[in-house]
This record gives C-alpha cells, structure tokens and sequence, in this order.
C-alpha cells in the first residue's frame, strides 16, 4: 500500500527542491486560496485577486505535471496508463469547466457561482488523487537526488507554462508542449495587461506564438530526454542487481 505524500515529512519527502515538496506546496497553497475566496467576508475585489491567482498556479501547475511526471510515471509503473488517465480526465473536466467561467462576465449570475464551487470540488478531489495514489509511487522509485532533479525540471516547465484554460490543448506531450507553449507568451501578457479589442489579441496571439515556439520545443525534448535518462538508468541498476 502506498504511502501519501500528504502525511510525510520534508525529509521523508526528498528534501528541499524536491518534485514531492514543491507538488505539496502548490496544493496546500491551492487549498488555503480556495479557502479564502470562499469566506463570506471576502470582498469582491478581494475573490476576483484570488480567482486569477487560483486559474494560473492551477493551469501552469497542471501543464507541468502533464509534460514532466505523467509520463514518467507512465514509465516506471505497471498501471502508470490507468493512473495517469485518470487524472489527465480531471484535468479536462477542470480545463472546461473553468473555460466557461471566464466566459462569463457577470460575477453575480448564480450559475458562475455553483461553477467555480464545481471547480474548487474537482481541484480538491485532483489534489487528493494525486497525493495519495500517483505521487508516491515516485518516491518508491527515486532517490532523494533523483527527486530534486525531477523537481528543477518540473520548475523550468511550470515557469513557461500556459496560465489559463486551453480545452482543445492535448493533455500529453509533445502535443500539449507544441500548442500549449507558445500560448503561455499570450496568456502572460494577458496576466500582466487585458487587452482591449480583438485585433489586439490576435496580434499578441501571433507574435507569442512566433517567440516562444523554439523555447517550446526545446523544453519538450529537454523534459523528454531528462526522463529517457532516467528510466534507462534504472533500467541498467535492476539488470545489475
């Protein structure tokens, strides 16, 4: 039976850097922003700041787990297809749900509202899959080492990674890092300046994606190259054992 990562200690965990650490930090920080967007003293200047904080760490959390861990897990694990599915359908069913959010403009329609308390249920429910049944099976597998440098690789992804919802993106590379790379450039100028008509965005749309289309590349096969290393050299520890 499984160990989750949810009940151990930094050191159990691999230590600072570690994939483990840096996977439960989002969550618990996840976890306390949901909270307070849902306390009724919260402002609604207040629970707009958080739903924008919230819809970035999820989207670029997620594009880094689909890009860097899944398929490692893929690897090293018997039933890593079933596990992985599992949570790459939560991913969509989030991706969706929080794409018809944002397409609604009225922050007091009731149907945004029961909305966005579906998504804090799914997102819960992805924390909690993720933690106690696909995450420990990397630490069963890795070394404390290993896991820091899964971790830094985790890292480099998450900081290019698309900041808001993209349905049609794939959940698996390389698809997901050669369509959702190039629109993280778009998403992060919209983060930092909404822009003001069509034209603007489709604009920014094209310049994004003409940047950052080489970077996407290279950290697809840079993450991919990194996780063939690893597993040929368990593979060559467990044929020397």
């Amino acid at each position: 039976m499984t160990l989750s990562i949810s009940t151990q200690d930094a050191s159990q965990l691999g230590g600072e850097g570690s994939i483990l650490l840096r996977q439960r930090r989002d969550h618990a920080q996840l976890d306390a922003m949901m909270n307070r967007y849902l306390n009724p003293h919260s402002t609604p200047e207040q629970r707009a700041a958080l739903w924008k904080d919230i819809v970035q760490l999820v989207f670029s959390h997620a594009f880094a787990e689909e890009t860097v861990l899944w398929p490692l897990l893929r690897r090293i694990h018997g039933d890593g297809e079933l596990l992985t599915a599992r949570v790459e359908q939560e991913h969509q069913e989030i991706n969706e749900l929080i794409a018809r959010i944002e397409k609604t403009t009225d922050t007091d329609d009731p149907s945004r509202t029961a909305w966005i308390q579906q998504a804090f249920t799914l997102i819960r429910q992805d924390i909690r899959d993720e933690e106690d049944e696909l995450l420990p099976h990397l630490r069963e597998a890795f070394s404390d080492r290993r896991l820091r440098q899964i971790g830094a690789a985790w890292e480099t992804v998450r900081a290019g990674a698309p900041t808001h919802p993209h349905p049609a993106v794939s959940r698996r590379p390389p698809g997901n890092a050669l369509s959702g790379l190039p629109l993280s450039a778009f998403d992060r100028l919209g983060d930092l300046a909404p822009f003001t008509s069509p034209s603007a965005r489709r604009a920014s749309l094209v310049t994004a994606a003409a940047v950052t289309l080489a970077a996407a590349i290279f950290l697809a096969r840079r993450a991919h190259h990194s996780i063939r290393q690893q597993t040929e050299r368990m593979g060559k520890k467990k044929s020397l054992a």
